[in-house]
C-alpha cells in the first residue's frame, strides 16, 4: 500500500510547475506585486476527495506565506456545491498556483472516486480491488495513493517490487512451469504471481509452486472452478472483462483478488472551481 510519506510530493509539485509558469507568470504581472486575495474551492459534483498535500504544496512553493483551511480530508465524500477549502495570501501566487494545484486535486479525486465505486460495488465479498500499472504517464504514485483513499489495494508499484509473469514471459521462457520455477529460484524473497489462461495452466501453474495466480479472462464458470480446484492452496486473482457491470459477479465466485485498469486509466477529472471571494 502507498504511504503518503513515502512520495516525495516536493519534487512532483515542481516539476509540475516549471511545466507550467516555466520562466514566469505573465498574466499574473497585471496585478500588483502586494495584492492580497481570498478564494474559495468547491466542488462541482460528488466525489471523493484526495490529493490535497499536492495542492498545498503548489502554494508553498509559490508564497509560503499563503494560508490554507479545508473543510474535508483525502478518502472523504463530498456533495456537489461543497466548499472544499478557503486561501487567503498574495494574489499573484493564488493566480499562478490556481491551475497546478486544481490539476492534482482534480485527478486524484477522479481516481477516488471512481475506486470508491468498484470498493462499493463488491462490498461484503471481501475480495481486495487492486489497480494496475495502466497509470497515468508521470502520475503512478499519486494515483495509486489516490486508489487506497477511494477503499481500494494496490498491486504491485512497479516492475522491480514483485514478479508478474505474463503471457510474453511464459512464451519466452517456454512453458508456465519453466518460468514459475525460474522466478521461484531467483528470487525467493520477492513475491511472485504468474499469469494462466486456462484450467490446464493453472494446474501446471501450482504444480510448479506458484502461490499466486492470475485468472486471465476466465469465465465465470471456470473462475468457480479454479476457486473450488485450489482450495485456499493460492491466492487467486481475477482479471479482464472487469468493469462496474460485471465486478460483483466475479467477486461472488470466491476469487480472492480482482485487478481493474479502469481504476487508472479510465479516470475522468473532478470539475472543481476556484472563485475570487469580494471583499
Amino acid at each position: 500500500m502507498i504511504a503518503l510519506d513515502s512520495i516525495d510530493i516536493e519534487s512532483q509539485v515542481e516539476i509540475a510547475l516549471d511545466e507550467d509558469l516555466g520562466p514566469g507568470d505573465r498574466t499574473a504581472e497585471l496585478i500588483p506585486a502586494d495584492a492580497l486575495s481570498r478564494v474559495k474551492v468547491i466542488s462541482r459534483e460528488a466525489a471523493v476527495i484526495c490529493g490535497i498535500a499536492w495542492f498545498n504544496e503548489v502554494f508553498r512553493q509559490l508564497d509560503d506565506g499563503i494560508q490554507i483551511s479545508w473543510h474535508c480530508s483525502d478518502g472523504d465524500s463530498v456533495k456537489a456545491g461543497d466548499l472544499l477549502c478557503e486561501l487567503q495570501g498574495n494574489t499573484r501566487a493564488l493566480l499562478s498556483g490556481e491551475r497546478s494545484a486544481l490539476n492534482y486535486l482534480q485527478v486524484l479525486s477522479g481516481t477516488a472516486t471512481l475506486a470508491r465505486r468498484y470498493a462499493d460495488a463488491v462490498a461484503g465479498t471481501g475480495v481486495r480491488i487492486l489497480d494496475t500499472r495502466k497509470t497515468l504517464p508521470g502520475l503512478r504514485l499519486q494515483q495509486k495513493y489516490a486508489v487506497t483513499c477511494g477503499g481500494c489495494d494496490n498491486h504491485r508499484i512497479g516492475l522491480f517490487d514483485a514478479i508478474l509473469i505474463k503471457e510474453n514471459h511464459i512464451k519466452a521462457a517456454g512453458s508456465v512451469a519453466a518460468a514459475v520455477k525460474k522466478a521461484l529460484e531467483m528470487a525467493p524473497d520477492i513475491e511472485v504471481e504468474v499469469e494462466v489462461e486456462s484450467l490446464a495452466e493453472l494446474d501446471e501453474a501450482l504444480a510448479a509452486g506458484a502461490r499466486r495466480v492470475l485468472l486471465d479472462n476466465f469465465t465465470l464458470d471456470d473462475l468457480r472452478t479454479a476457486v473450488s480446484r485450489v482450495k485456499g492452496a493460492a491466492r487467486l486473482e481475477a482479471s479482464g472483462g472487469v468493469n462496474l457491470t460485471t465486478i460483483r459477479a466475479i467477486a461472488e465466485t470466491g476469487v480472492d483478488d480482482i485487478s481493474v485498469g479502469a481504476l487508472t486509466k479510465d479516470v475522468v477529472a473532478l470539475d472543481l472551481s476556484m472563485q475570487f471571494i469580494d471583499g
